[in-house]
């Protein structure tokens, strides 16, 4: 059952509009996890010709977004709190994961990183909320 949900989130995912105008590759989503991946390239550009923040935290959350709702259970955001560390190359594959630290009946928390794919350089990091709705998610539905 779970593979079937860890599956069925990556396909939304790949499918989602957001996440394709910004490039975004999910490539692992399993129980409180998930990792995406983004290339920092001119889709991403802000007026000073570096990647723009948002697009940085576009990609934690949606790394965050799976691994909360991995569980099966709808779950969404109640706070993220990010810090951009170092501003990655131009062109460089970013790589985003979010990690489960705790979780109880009403909220998750996670630790996200960005790191630049090939050199491991640590962008961003976040401290990630989520509220769990108690609400299963439905497969046939989504």
């Amino acid at each position: 059952m779970k593979e079937a949900l860890h599956r069925k989130l990556r396909e939304k995912s790949l499918a989602e509009p957001y996440a394709r105008l910004l490039g975004m590759e999910t490539v692992h989503v399993e129980s409180g996890n998930a990792t995406v991946r983004m290339n920092a390239g001119p889709q991403t550009g802000n007026i000073f010709g570096a990647t723009h923040g948002g697009a940085i935290f576009s990609l934690i959350d949606e790394a965050f977004q799976l691994a909360c709702n991995s569980h099966g259970v709808l779950s969404v955001a109640l706070n993220v709190s990010i810090t951009y560390v170092a501003p990655p190359e131009h062109g460089a594959l970013l790589e985003a994961r979010a990690t489960e630290l705790c979780q109880t009946s009403r909220t998750s928390s996670y630790l996200c990183e960005v790191r630049e794919h090939s050199s491991g350089k640590l962008i961003a990091t976040a401290q990630a909320l989520a509220y769990r709705t108690k609400k299963p998610i439905d497969l046939e539905a989504e």
